[in-house]
């Protein structure tokens, strides 16, 4: 704490490697194995090894305990865990509750059973009396502390209970310690072993029947693991946003400022479901679009789950009234980039692969909701209805000059790049659903025909915004940027080359001949408002000519100017990284960009790393690292780029380099940069530890899936846990692409 509290903003974050407790391999190294022998039935091996050169004695307590809701004055009624004789021989506990029933965790011999209350211990933090003589961190105190008077005796109905093992372990020896939570009065610790041979045997088989054909060893641990963190990311979260705002019975009530505060205009959230997580550690809650992203791997492995996850976020009980999604649990208004209709595009056509089947009813349910949602985003965030948009903050921090999700200096508004580029990506996403859709219904093609207008006039907004001949595109440095419209009716382009810039080259799609054949009515209204409508078409595709095998392109960059964009984005001295595209342009390391507004200078600079500055709490840096999601949807906007322009159309590729690539070449140029991050390079390290000393060296098998990445070396930053969206390296390591 003293080292962390010692170390500033310019500094690296303290990691536990720096500490010393991993020096000359001293520490004992702790695996636990989870198998189900049945639907109630969890046989657990944990696995304790000395790294050490010399024995070592260590304590081990495998834990027990009831959630405490007895406390809250809903239900008072209060589960037990006694101590019981296991059938299967040794020791065992048994826990008892009035929903769940009775539950046996039996235990091997030689264990110490330990039991208390899993109560906060008052007495300590706040001195005041404690509701149970038998508190929390009893166990603590007994071992740690060698005062045992807090343990409960051994004939208590406790609410938390402990195995304390004491064991000394040889210099390299591996001992194990088996147990095994059941409903049955029957189970046997011997078992354990089997069971969990089984269960590694079957996990085996799982994946390697889901692995891409053609990768390597290395590229497989890799997939695997990225899947397999996904899976243990999944949780139960239940949060009833009404019940948190009045507060609990026998808690105190709530300050008055609650009721106006955080997520209190979201009362009629109420979360009891089975969520995908950013990660089970650090943020164990639902972030709606960090999820959308989770559903494309998993749609590899499980993609009932995918789908289901995603409708769920369009519920009742999930989405606002107002058709709004819930961002994340510290703040449910926050604005995330509407990704939900390209993930249920991308998961139904994975689905499709996968299953050999077409989940239409899966496609129509969530588009029907993803309707109330686009509607929501035209009323409540085009502010002046040109078709411009303020989404605010739009998921990307510190990413802007300003905090974007609160009041502008000078009382102005943002139109943003990104938030009208998202609009746009969000109208072309909804087109192709619904011409989808239109196969067998042809009411959609008019439903079609309203997105595809919509798309034309947020391409010309990009062009000319609000028609008052200011684009939110700069010719002269061949970029997007944001413009700060400040109430004087002055505008200031923010001329920062960052990932907002970049965005607009997301909204692209191909319409396959066969299709446009089979919906006559669409084509012709489509046909209709070309010709009307000139200007806004010749923005976004040369319609009567046709590309690869016929196809039609809608995308709000094209020709000199998707050419200028590449310019920078494919240059080693901007966004190309050896490890993917940075979120800033490492351009601003010797220029940053400043603004002087209302007295106060702004600034922005290339930070490669760990954030340098507090704004927007400065938790997370997207100025200049690498973030896996964008990374990913830039790769899949060149693939179909490339869908219609074909190998003819060639860039520079890297800048400086001399070579022409077609992009499709540049996609998997950039796919392939993105998983050099995990993968051993030619010394046997990988990227993403950044150099560090590692237990088990440097190119540890036991992968760490880090939030985002060093924009220079690969190394990972933030919360090191969370696989959610940095496990679309999965996805890009399956070569195949859904049809």
């Amino acid at each position: 704490m003293a080292e962390n509290a010692r170390r500033g903003r310019f500094d690296p974050e303290y990691e536990l490697t720096d500490t010393g407790a991993f020096a000359d391999d001293r520490y004992f190294e702790v695996q636990v194995e989870y198998a189900k022998a049945d639907l109630e039935d969890i046989a657990i091996r944990i696995a304790v090894t000395n790294r050490a050169s010399e024995p070592a004695r260590l304590h081990l307590l495998p834990t027990l305990w009831f959630r405490n809701t007895w406390a809250w004055g809903r239900d008072d009624r209060r589960p037990d865990i006694r101590i019981a004789a296991s059938p299967g021989g040794g020791s065992a506990l048994v826990a008892n509750h009035h929903q769940l029933g009775a539950h046996w965790l039996a235990l091997e011999e030689g264990a110490e059973l330990l039991l208390t209350d899993n109560e906060t211990n008052t007495e300590r933090l706040w001195a005041s009396p404690a509701r149970s003589p038998y508190v929390k961190d009893a166990f603590h105190a007994a071992i740690v502390g060698r005062d045992s008077s807090g343990v409960a005796p051994g004939d208590y109905a406790a609410t938390k209970a402990a195995a304390h093992y004491l064991r000394t372990v040889a210099a390299g020896e591996t001992q194990v310690v088996r147990a095994r939570l059941t409903k049955s009065t029957q189970a046997s610790v011997q078992e354990v072993d089997a069971i969990v041979a089984l269960r590694h045997a079957e996990s085996d088989a799982f994946y390697e029947g889901k692995a891409a054909s053609g990768l390597s060893a290395d590229a497989r641990l890799v997939q695997r693991q990225a899947f397999a963190g996904l899976i243990w990311s999944k949780q139960y979260y239940h949060f009833d946003v009404a019940q948190w705002l009045d507060g609990d019975p026998a808690g105190p009530t709530p300050a008055p400022q609650r009721r106006n505060g955080r997520n209190a205009d979201w009362r009629e959230l109420n979360t009891a479901e089975v969520l995908s997580m950013p990660d089970a550690w650090e943020y164990p809650w639902f972030a709606a679009w960090d999820l959308a992203f989770h559903t494309i791997p998993l749609a590899l492995v499980d993609p009932g789950f995918a789908k289901a996850q995603l409708v769920l976020m369009t519920r009742e009980w999930y989405m606002h009234p107002n058709g709004q999604l819930p961002a994340y649990e510290w703040n449910f208004s926050d604005v995330n980039p509407p990704v939900h209709a390209w993930a249920a595009w991308r998961v139904y056509k994975i689905d499709r692969r996968v299953s050999g089947q077409a989940d239409r009813s899966f496609l129509e349910r969530i588009f029907h909701k993803l309707l109330l949602n686009f509607t929501w985003w035209v009323n409540r965030k085009d502010r002046e209805g040109h078709n411009v948009f303020q989404g605010g903050f739009l998921g990307l921090d510190n990413i802007g000059v300003f905090d974007r999700s609160q009041m502008l200096p000078g009382g102005g508004h943002l139109a943003q790049a990104d938030g009208t580029a998202w609009m746009g990506m969000y109208c072309l996403e909804m087109l192709v659903i619904a011409l989808e859709l239109a196969r067998d219904n042809v009411a959609y093609e008019d439903v079609a025909t309203k997105f595809f207008e919509h798309f034309l006039y947020i391409a010309g907004a990009l062009n000319d915004m609000g028609g008052e001949g200011i684009p939110l595109w700069n010719e002269e440095d061949g970029f997007f940027y944001d413009v700060l419209h400040l109430p004087d009716d002055s505008k200031i382009p923010l001329r920062v080359r960052s990932m907002v810039g970049l965005i607009p080259l997301l909204a692209v799609e191909t319409l396959e001949p066969d299709l446009l054949d089979a919906l006559p009515d669409f084509r012709r209204h489509m046909r209709w408002f070309l010709r009307n409508r000139p200007g806004l078409a010749s923005l976004v595709a040369s319609w009567e000519e046709e590309g690869m095998r016929r196809r039609r392109l809608l995308a709000l960059v094209q020709g000199h100017r998707m050419k200028q964009l590449l310019g920078r984005m494919l240059d080693p001295d901007e966004f190309l990284s050896p490890y993917g595209i940075r979120s800033l342009s490492h351009y601003h390391l010797d220029h940053p960009y400043v603004l002087a507004i209302d007295g106060r200078e702004y600034r922005v600079n290339y930070e490669p790393a760990e954030s340098q500055t507090a704004l927007f709490g400065g938790n997370s840096n997207w100025r200049g690292p690498i973030w896996f999601p964008i990374n990913y949807l830039l790769v899949e906007a060149l693939q179909k780029f490339h869908h219609f322009y074909g190998d003819e159309y060639r860039v520079e590729h890297p800048v400086g380099s001399g070579q022409q690539r077609n992009l499709d070449e540049v996609a998997s140029d950039i796919s392939r940069r993105l998983e050099r991050v995990f993968l051993t390079d030619d010394t046997g390290v990988r990227p993403l530890f950044g150099g560090q000393h590692l237990p088990g060296g440097g190119a540890t098998d036991r992968l760490l899936f880090y939030e985002y990445f060093h924009g220079d070396t690969g190394a990972g930053l933030g919360a090191s846990h969370q696989t959610g969206w940095t496990a679309l390296v999965a996805k890009l390591l399956d070569r195949t692409p859904a049809t």
